[in-house]
C-alpha cells in the first residue's frame, strides 16, 4: 500500500485544525494509534512554539486572522473555531495553483522512547478542497467545501540502521492510569502469546510482572504519573507459556484536554543476558536484594498468609493451578486487596518461578 511505501504518514487537516484523516503508519513514527488522533485537534499534537507556523500553513494566503484581543495565542491554538474563516470558492485561488503548495517543518508529540518527547516532521503537500463534510452555517445553509491540508509527514532525521533493525520487534501496549491493560498491538500478541481479551481480563497488569521487578516498576509508574514519563524500565513479563520475557520499556502519559487519559508503553524484547545485566546493576542501587520475593515484604516482620515462601518449594515445585482472574473481591483467607501489588503477585502461578 502507498502509505507503507513512504517513509512517513499521510495527514489530512481541515481549515480549522481538525485531523480529518491519518494513515495507520502514524503509529510507527509518533506512537499514537490512528484512532487516537482522528477528529482531534492537530494542535494537541504540535509543540507550542510551532503551532503558529502550522496555523499559518492551513490558511490559503499564509495569513490567518489573529486571535481575538486579550486571548493568549496558545489558547487560540486549543480552541478550534477562533482561526476558522469560511470562504466561498470564488474568493480562493484555483485548486491547481502553486500558491496552495505547502512544505514546512513542525515538531509533533512523540510517544516513542528515542524522541525526547517530540519529533520534527517535514510536511509536504498542498491545500485542496475537502468534499463530503456537509457542514452548515449558523443560518442552516450548506457550506461550500473548504480547503484542507493534504500532506505527507516525514521525519527530518532518517532512521538509523539500529532503529530499523530493532523496530521490527518493538511492540506497544495501552493501559489505564493504574496500569490495567486496555490494548496490545499485533507484535505484542506474538511476543507475549496472549489475546487482547486475556490481557484485559486480569486486573491491574502487575500480575504479568515478575515479583522481583514489581516494586521497581511501581516506582517508575509513580514517576510517570508525576512527570509524564517513566524513563527506561527493564523488567520481566510473564508470557502465555508461563515463561519470563525481559523487556526494555518506556511508558508515557497521553493527555486529553489537559488531563492524563491513558498510558502508552513502548517495549523492546531483550535477550536474557541483557536483562540479567540490568538486574545486576539495579540490585547495586538498592538496600535489599530484589532477586527473591522478600523485597515485597520488607516492611512486614511476618510472612503474609497465602504468600508463597520463596524457600519452601526448593524440593518439588508445587504445580498449582493457573491463577483465575475472576476473584474480584478480597478472599476470606486473607485480607490482601487483589488490586494491590502483593495481591497481583499472589495471583500468579507459582510454577512460573
Amino acid at each position: 500500500s502507498l502509505p507503507q511505501a513512504l517513509n512517513g504518514f499521510v495527514l489530512v487537516v481541515t481549515s480549522e485544525g481538525l485531523i480529518f484523516y491519518s494513515s495507520h503508519t502514524i503509529q510507527d513514527y509518533l506512537g499514537f494509534h490512528q484512532t487516537d488522533v482522528m477528529h482531534q485537534s492537530v494542535f494537541e499534537l504540535i509543540h507550542t512554539e510551532d503551532q503558529p507556523e502550522f496555523r499559518r500553513n492551513l490558511h490559503w494566503a499564509l495569513n490567518p486572522p489573529h486571535a481575538p484581543e486579550g486571548e493568549p495565542s496558545s489558547e487560540a491554538g486549543k480552541s478550534l473555531g477562533s482561526s476558522a474563516v469560511i470562504y466561498k470558492p470564488d474568493q480562493l485561488p484555483p485548486e491547481n495553483s502553486s500558491f496552495l503548495e505547502r512544505s514546512f517543518v513542525c515538531r509533533f508529540r512523540c510517544l516513542l522512547d528515542n524522541s525526547s518527547g517530540f519529533l520534527a516532521l517535514n510536511l509536504q503537500g498542498r491545500l485542496k478542497f475537502l468534499h463530503g463534510q456537509n457542514k452548515r452555517s449558523e443560518d442552516g445553509s450548506v457550506l461550500p467545501p473548504q480547503l484542507a491540508l493534504f500532506a505527507i509527514s516525514t521525519p527530518l532525521q532518517p532512521p538509523s540502521i539500529l532503529q530499523i533493525r530493532t523496530k521490527n520487534m518493538i511492540f506497544r501496549t495501552k493501559h489505564k492510569l493504574d496500569f490495567t491493560p486496555l490494548a496490545c498491538d499485533a507484535k505484542g500478541k506474538i511476543v507475549l502469546g496472549y489475546t487482547e481479551a486475556e490481557l484485559r481480563m486480569c486486573g491491574t497488569g502487575y500480575q504479568f510482572v515478575h515479583a522481583a521487578d514489581t516494586l521497581y516498576c511501581a516506582e517508575n509508574h509513580v514517576r510517570m504519573m508525576k512527570t509524564g514519563e517513566s524513563g527506561l524500565t527493564v523488567f520481566r513479563l510473564l508470557t502465555k507459556e508461563n515463561r519470563w520475557k525481559w523487556v526494555q520499556a518506556n511508558a508515557r502519559l497521553v493527555y486529553k484536554n489537559g488531563k492524563p487519559e491513558y498510558i502508552v508503553v513502548t517495549q523492546r524484547p531483550l535477550i536474557d543476558e541483557e536483562g540479567g545485566e540490568h538486574l545486576r546493576k539495579r540490585s547495586m542501587h538498592l538496600p535489599f536484594t530484589f532477586a527473591t520475593g522478600e523485597a515485597l515484604l520488607y516492611q512486614s516482620a511476618h510472612p503474609l498468609p497465602g504468600f508463597p515462601d520463596p524457600f519452601q518449594s526448593k524440593g518439588k515445585p508445587s504445580r498449582s493451578k493457573k491463577p483465575s482472574c475472576s476473584h474480584g473481591g478480597r478472599s476470606q483467607k486473607n485480607s490482601v486487596d487483589p488490586s494491590s501489588l502483593l495481591g497481583a503477585v499472589m495471583r500468579q502461578d507459582k510454577a512460573a518461578y
